[in-house]
């Protein structure tokens, strides 16, 4: 089974951001009653605390995403781009 480089660059942004989003959650929750969230007004209030813990999950992901696909948009050189191919710095 062979994969492209985009899936390859997918996963490598991905990955470690799933991993890093569920330390984060688990960091964060470690500290933050969800049930204060609620009641501060910061949540909507028809979310369940499992709903405030997806929620918190998914945008703790999606940024970490962001930025590690950031960074290897930004490692990756000008002419491997151009050719097409999502390289990164080190040419994996």
């Amino acid at each position: 089974m062979t994969t492209t480089p985009r899936a390859q660059a997918v996963m490598l942004v991905a990955w470690p951001s799933f991993l890093m989003a569920a330390v984060l959650e688990m960091l964060v929750f470690a500290l933050v009653d969800p049930h204060d969230l609620l009641g501060a007004g910061a949540i909507p209030a028809e979310l369940t605390p499992t709903g405030v813990y997806s929620l918190a999950f998914f945008l703790f992901w999606a940024v970490i995403a962001a930025a590690g696909a950031l960074g290897h948009w930004l490692g990756t050189p000008p002419n491997a781009i151009d050719a097409g191919h999502m390289h990164g710095v080190h040419g994996h």
